[in-house]
């Protein structure tokens, strides 16, 4: 049962770039808050979930090790690492940025957010990326 959560987690993450790009779309492009809201909301409901489910795949101490050798094992593990450190960044700036959102301080909002969107972006991209390169290649 546990090793579907793998699968699991790739779909939420790829929900929540696509959330999180449609969310920038919205606030850069069409200046409608009410929509971005809703997409940046429905992205942190997402990558909430992702992370339950992450932690509850790990907590069953499931680990698949990287099959891969030579430079594709080196590429993976770049991506790997730099995924993990910048994800231990992501979650207290995605609750700051929501935070100052909420308490409708949206010109600290905004200057954060320029920071927690890309770093939210390649957290959720390259969580598939490893997926990927784990699972499918």
């Amino acid at each position: 049962m546990y090793e579907n959560l793998a699968h699991l987690n790739a779909l939420l993450n790829a929900t929540s770039a696509v959330l999180l790009a449609l969310g920038y779309r919205a606030i850069r492009w069409r200046k409608d808050t009410r929509v971005h809201a809703r997409y940046m909301v429905a992205a942190f409901i997402t990558s909430t979930l992702f992370l339950i489910s992450y932690l509850t795949y790990h907590y069953h101490a499931l680990h698949r090790p990287y099959p891969g050798t030579g430079t594709m094992r080196v590429v993976y593990f770049a991506v790997l690492i730099s995924h993990i450190v910048l994800a231990a960044v992501t979650l207290p700036l995605v609750l700051a940025t929501l935070w100052l959102a909420v308490r409708r301080r949206f010109v600290g909002h905004a200057r954060l957010a320029r920071w927690t969107f890309p770093i939210w972006s390649y957290v959720s991209v390259t969580g598939v990326v490893v997926y990927l390169m784990l699972y499918v290649f």
